[in-house]
């Protein structure tokens, strides 16, 4: 039955194991400070998007499809990604360093978003605390190929260990670049404007130290994830502390976040998928 479909992973996963952490919002915020370092991924965002003007409702869309590829049947899964191709099929822009037209699904930038937001994904949760083996890891990896197929690319052709995460790192690095557009974006992923129920207040004179300091903090620690040869390009310290500090940062995050109910960290897609579980383990143990 669909309605006890798993979906693309399933209970059992490390996917559902990573994912079933509330600080991987702090990876996805880490993985933005790192895409925005290869010039020509950044000249397709810029290029083709209102996120400065819609920050927060691109962030909205992106973690419910992130969510619907985890958590969703697996025919809601591809019809995300689906959705996500033909958006991705009718976009083109410029090189900024050659003024070559190009287009957003060329198969080397979807690689590039794809490894950082999973590497984004597992070494944020893995810092935070979160106990997973070598084997885990590298499991992690090769089940989201799953994920790279939905936006068009070709699993063999897209990391599936650690090492081979390493290894694509290694060999891209050449071509990132501290542009303008990524200095410009950076400073924005620090700072940027309020949700509009949030903005209010301030617009009314009232004090809204506290949401604003508790995002520069999460901010920060992002930042302070990146790796060092990344913290570096952005013309910040590539040093041991800063990392070790950005460690004790997301574990802190990691106990705030669960000494709140589950129950307002879990959205419907969720809760959903593990109702399906449930069915599908009950079915099990009857059969």
């Amino acid at each position: 039955m669909d309605s006890d479909d798993l979906g693309l992973f399933g209970p059992g996963s490390v996917t559902w194991k990573v994912h079933e952490e509330p600080i991987l919002i702090v990876a996805g915020l880490r993985s933005l400070y790192l895409q925005a370092l290869h010039p020509r991924a950044m000249a397709g965002v810029a290029q083709n998007s209102n996120y400065r003007a819609d920050a927060w409702g691109r962030l909205a869309r992106t973690a419910t499809y992130v969510e619907t590829t985890v958590y969703g049947t697996t025919a809601e899964a591809e019809t995300a990604g689906a959705r996500l191709r033909r958006l991705h099929d009718r976009l083109r822009a410029t090189d900024p360093l050659t003024g070559e037209e190009f287009r957003i699904d060329e198969p080397d930038l979807l690689r590039w978003v794809h490894v950082t937001e999973v590497e984004s994904f597992l070494s944020t949760a893995r810092r935070a605390g979160l106990p997973l083996t070598d084997e885990e890891v590298d499991g992690y990896y090769t089940e989201q190929r799953r994920s790279a197929a939905l936006v068009g690319l070709d699993p063999a052709t897209v990391p599936g260990t650690a090492a081979e995460v390493a290894e694509y790192y290694r060999a891209v690095r050449p071509e990132l670049r501290m542009t303008r557009e990524a200095a410009e974006t950076a400073i924005f992923l620090t700072a940027p404007p309020l949700p509009w129920k949030l903005s209010l207040p301030a617009r009314l004179g009232l004090n809204l130290g506290p949401p604003r300091w508790a995002y520069l903090g999460i901010a920060g620690t992002a930042f302070g994830l990146l790796p060092g040869w990344a913290r570096r390009m952005y013309g910040g310290l590539g040093l041991p502390t800063t990392a070790l500090s950005a460690d004790l940062s997301v574990r802190a995050l990691r106990l705030a976040f669960a000494a709140v109910p589950r129950r307002y960290l879990e959205g419907p897609l969720i809760l959903a998928a593990k109702e399906r579980a449930a069915r599908h383990a009950a079915t099990t143990l009857a059969g």
